[in-house]
């Protein structure tokens, strides 16, 4: 038996959409993201469970384990008969990277059930691939921290996807889901398909100057980089508490904040744990919607998916 837990991450980071993604992990020691389980059995079977288990559609080829599943089985060109379990803690369409939980666990439990047929390489590539599919085109941005842990930068080049680049540890991140779903194909949907040259140049200079900032330790530079011009000038269209969250998260003494991957859930930063504490409180109050949302006071989760037991 094989169980991994592969935890949640905050793609885009403000300033690098589709090029930056951090995996994270609260603060005081839970573990927020997904497991699965991999058994032997007679024949392939699934089980769910969960906080979010029934937010998953109910037909098995819908189901984005039986579709990583059969991604592994086509690749090794032969059925896997194994009893997979899936707990499903991160709800979908929640900007924390729900799929990638998922996809990351389910294809490393069943790669190390296997005795490791896929290097990391290609599994990576299916990760990608298998993302690609839900949100309408590959991208790594959450699969790659998911798996290797830290913030990472994709680049997308042959057999070197995605780079690990150092983030400030001081930093404390509180993320915020606030109870409703946003489908990522919608919230990509929404984005121009172009942009003006001086946007682009822009935002090239903002994405170079961070990564700069952050490989010399330069934490004023990298907080005053740390802009979205990309995709949050048209994305607040669909948070309109965002304006509001933010104003008043800078007040309470924020460095920075913004939108986790596509939304809804929020990210803010700061760098002492009496001002998180404040703005996790103001969350909850003002931020969340029902139930289901949560707050959560995070780190920098640098381990990445993992085995466990």
């Amino acid at each position: 038996m094989i169980k991994i837990y592969a935890p949640a991450s905050i793609g885009n980071i403000n300033v690098g959409f589709d090029v930056l993604g951090m995996a994270i992990s609260p603060v005081d020691g839970s573990l927020l993201g997904d497991f699965v389980t991999v058994k032997s059995a007679n024949s392939f079977s699934l089980k769910i469970k969960g906080k979010f288990a029934n937010e998953l559609p109910l037909e098995l080829n819908k189901n984005i384990v039986w579709n990583c599943w059969k991604n592994f089985c086509n690749f090794i060109q032969r059925n896997i008969d194994i009893e997979i379990i899936l707990e499903k803690n991160i709800p979908i369409s929640s900007g924390l990277g729900s799929s990638a939980c998922s996809t990351v666990a389910t294809l490393l439990a069943i790669n190390i059930f296997l005795k490791n047929p896929l290097n990391y390489q290609e599994l990576l590539i299916m990760m990608g691939k298998i993302e690609g599919e839900i949100a309408g085109s590959i991208h790594y941005d959450n699969v790659a921290p998911c798996l290797f842990g830290g913030l990472q930068i994709i680049l997308n080049q042959e057999k070197n996807i995605t780079q690990k680049i150092p983030i400030f540890k001081n930093w404390i991140w509180i993320i915020a889901y606030p109870g409703y779903k946003l489908s990522t194909a919608k919230s990509r949907s929404i984005l121009p398909k172009k942009y003006y040259k001086e946007t682009c140049i822009k935002h090239s200079r903002l994405l170079s100057g961070f990564i700069h900032a952050c490989h010399t330790k330069q934490c004023d530079l990298a907080i005053k980089l740390m802009q979205d011009i990309i995709a949050e000038p048209y994305r607040i269209k669909l948070l309109p508490k965002f304006f509001n969250m933010r104003e008043s998260l800078k007040i309470i003494g924020a460095l920075s904040s913004g939108i986790s991957g596509s939304g809804p859930s929020v990210f803010a930063i700061c760098d002492k744990q009496e001002i998180a504490i404040k703005i996790a409180d103001w969350l909850k109050k003002n931020y969340l919607q029902n139930n289901k949302g949560f707050v959560h006071i995070c780190k920098v989760d640098d381990l990445g998916a993992r085995k466990l037991g």
